[in-house]
């Protein structure tokens, strides 16, 4: 348990300060949410209906940046062949990065969407579902985005790959999430999309630790 707590403080640690950090991803998210609406036209009648979406693609797209250095780093100085044959489960490694990764980069990502959903016309009563929303999706997107890097593992274009494995994979949760916040807009109960929300996270959950820690078994191999 004290290997398992050890190596979630050293997670943490690189995640709050590799490849820049939170601070990194926010920003990207606050320019992508200031583009988008540029190119649209800037209509805040027009924007208004889409707002949601657009928050959660920039979201989804933000969450992507840090993942690449998520197993490279530790596979290049060799503290990976250190982690799979120490008394921590590797499937245990790969939760410990992704709670780091969602910790480190969704939580803060989570902080700034109401301020940006805010400016894309939404209504400002809706900032909580937003932020709510944006941690459950966060933590699916921290899952998911592990085992992308995890796939990725030793390839020369491991940023690339990683986008084209696991964006196909983040469509469900921007779907929910922003499914969510239309239906508050409209009055309706956002629970039924919130709990499909969770319901990916939780398949992530299960899925990523044991496909994650199998890929990188084979990029060592």
């Amino acid at each position: 348990m004290s290997g398992l707590l050890t190596l979630f403080r050293r997670e943490l640690s690189l995640a709050w300060s590799g490849g820049g950090g939170p601070l990194l991803a926010c920003g990207f998210f606050l320019c992508l949410t200031v583009l988008l609406p540029l190119a649209a036209g800037g209509d805040p009648v027009g924007l208004r209906p889409v707002a949601g979406g657009i928050a959660w693609l920039a979201l989804a797209l933000s969450s992507i940046l840090s993942l690449e250095r998520l197993f490279e780093r530790d596979l290049e100085d060799g503290t990976l062949d250190l982690l799979t044959l120490g008394p921590v489960p590797l499937e245990l490694v790969v939760i410990a990065k992704a709670k780091a990764q969602w910790l480190a980069v969704g939580w803060p990502l989570a902080l700034t969407a109401p301020v940006a959903a805010i400016t894309l016309g939404l209504q400002p009563s809706l900032a909580p579902l937003v932020a709510l929303s944006s941690l459950i999706g966060g933590l699916g997107f921290a899952l998911t985005g592990a085992l992308g890097a995890a796939l990725a593992l030793g390839s020369r274009r491991g940023g690339l790959l990683i986008a084209v494995v696991i964006l196909p994979l983040f469509i469900p949760p921007v779907v929910f999430g922003a499914g969510a916040l239309e239906r508050a807009s409209n009055g309706l109960s956002p629970l039924p999309a919130l709990a499909l929300l969770a319901a990916y996270v939780l398949f992530a959950g299960i899925i990523a630790p044991f496909a994650g820690a199998a890929a990188i078994r084979n990029a060592q191999s």
